[in-house]
């Protein structure tokens, strides 16, 4: 299950209440899994470094024979030359040029070997990966059109406004304490509005190319996350009745330790949570910024019902 969408849309929370149904685990944003992982030595969801972690570990060494043979220059290599947004319409053609083709599979193949590795590792039947870009996305997508691998895609689809609010807070990342970066990243609002454009009508995108895709607005998750995590449980192939949900009440959560290996910060909250949607944005948000986001996010805004519209 590939989680898809523009960051800050609320994907770790959706990640993280898919991962505590039975079979299931989630892994994080795998595309950022080398660097700050095996590189950097960040902290797994677990709470230890990524190296120290048993459950890596052990994934790594069935997965390549140990993170330290890994060739993480020719991984960053191949990403620059093929995982990259412009390159998404290439990547949805129903034919690749040799030389492209053969990028694209050595790439996805660290992707196979790892999942391949984790799901032996911790028997789960379901892997959860929320790297969000979808030129990942269009890249496994050649994987799962040559059957080595069952690629299901949760869209994951939050009001522009909102996301470009989240994008302007300066939050400290945990992993600043063991000399990661401080923060994450900001973007302009004006800069959010392009990116969000840009992923969101890639997804549309690729479930045109013929890639299992269900979209979800964060808004109607946070409404009723039971209802909405019965459904995306039942698109995934995983356990949806009563028993599975027990630890989903009335806009509340209760979550265990888990082993994602990069991501937003409340990947590292355990215990019960509360379930709500963050509307900060239609006071904190300025006028002139929420306008402007809507001028340029405004079809698909409609499209996604969140001005009136088709869904």
């Amino acid at each position: 299950m590939y989680l898809g969408g523009l960051g800050r849309s609320g994907t770790t929370l959706v990640e993280r209440l898919l991962g505590e149904l039975p079979g299931a685990m989630a892994l994080g944003e795998v595309i950022h899994l080398w660097e700050r992982g095996v590189h950097a030595g960040e902290r797994c969801g677990c709470g230890v470094p990524f190296g120290e972690c048993p459950v890596w570990r052990r994934a790594g060494e069935a997965a390549f024979g140990g993170w330290d043979v890994l060739d993480l220059d020719r991984l960053a290599e191949l990403r620059a030359a093929v995982d990259r947004t412009r390159y998404i319409p290439a990547l949805a053609r129903d034919r690749l040029p040799a030389d492209r083709a053969a990028l694209v599979a050595e790439y996805v193949d660290h992707y196979l070997r790892l999942y391949r590795a984790v799901a032996a590792e911790s028997g789960a039947t379901v892997l959860i990966d929320s790297s969000k870009q979808a030129s990942l996305a269009f890249c496994l997508r050649w994987a799962a059109r040559s059957g080595r691998l069952d690629l299901r895609v949760l869209h994951v689809v939050r009001d522009s406004r909102g996301v470009a609010y989240s994008w302007t807070r300066q939050v400290r990342r945990p992993e600043a304490d063991a000399g990661g970066e401080e923060y994450m990243t900001q973007w302009s609002p004006p800069r959010t509005a392009v990116h969000w454009n840009a992923e969101n009508g890639a997804y549309q995108l690729l479930a045109r190319r013929g890639v299992r895709v269900r979209r979800m607005r964060y808004e109607d998750f946070v409404a009723d996350p039971r209802a909405r995590l019965r459904d995306i449980a039942r698109f995934a192939g995983l356990p949806a009745d009563d028993v599975a949900l027990a630890f989903v009440g009335d806009g509340c959560a209760e979550l265990t330790a888990n082993h994602t290996a990069s991501g937003n910060p409340m990947r590292f909250r355990t215990g019960p949570i509360d379930v709500r949607s963050d509307d900060r944005w239609r006071t904190a948000l300025p006028s002139a910024d929420q306008r402007r986001v809507t001028a340029m996010t405004l079809p698909l805004l409609r499209h996604y019902s969140y001005l009136g519209g088709d869904a």
